[in-house]
């Protein structure tokens, strides 16, 4: 099967991938844009575990007013040099986090984040909870440890299903873009104001 121009392209803008790769994986799968497809992000996702452990200390602080200046959010975003900073792409994403933020109030980054007092008196009350309820002992352990999990894709930003596409995570997205630009890219910190909310 001939491998055309516009092949490469569509493929390159659904992965990030490099024109190259991307006219290899196609020859290689015969042209099947799929098979290339997933080919390609697999590859992605392992340079993006690699990238991970690479030193991120550039980047920005986005700054976003909801609209009505109900909300306010700032989130530090950090990718590896100040070139990928600079990027439109990078600003896009440190901009589509912000929003995000504002929408889904996550209280955490991550679950490794969350505070360990704050996780025992969490698996506390779901073990109490299921108890009353008369839920066998055995079975106890695997209701809180399914409970904790919806808490951390709840609270936790990125395991959260990403506010514009909610059949990915918000951690999705920024590995997406980890394979684009090429570098580590990690939330740093945020905070969120909510107008009248309780200290």
């Amino acid at each position: 099967m001939d491998i055309t121009i516009d092949m490469i392209k569509q493929l390159r803008e659904e992965t990030g991938a490099g024109i190259l790769d991307c006219r290899k994986a196609l020859e290689t799968y015969n042209g099947d844009m799929e098979a290339a497809g997933n080919y390609l992000r697999e590859k992605g996702l392992a340079a993006a575990q690699e990238r991970s452990e690479r030193k991120a200390s550039e980047g920005l602080v986005e700054v976003y007013g909801h609209p009505g200046n109900r909300v306010g959010v700032m989130v530090e975003v950090n990718c590896e040099t100040d070139f990928v900073a600079k990027t439109d792409d990078f600003r896009s994403l440190a901009h589509e986090l912000a929003l995000h933020i504002a929408f889904a109030a996550p209280r955490y980054i991550s679950r490794e984040s969350v505070p360990a007092e704050v996780v025992e008196a969490e698996k506390a009350a779901y073990r109490a909870q299921a108890l009353a309820e008369g839920k066998p002992e055995h079975i106890v352990d695997r209701i809180v440890a399914g409970k904790m999990d919806k808490f951390f894709q709840e609270t936790c930003l990125l395991e959260q299903p990403f506010v514009r596409d909610e059949d990915r995570k918000v951690d999705d997205i920024i590995k997406d873009r980890t394979i684009r630009l090429g570098e580590n890219i990690i939330v740093r910190r945020f905070v969120r104001y909510e107008l009248g909310e309780e200290l």
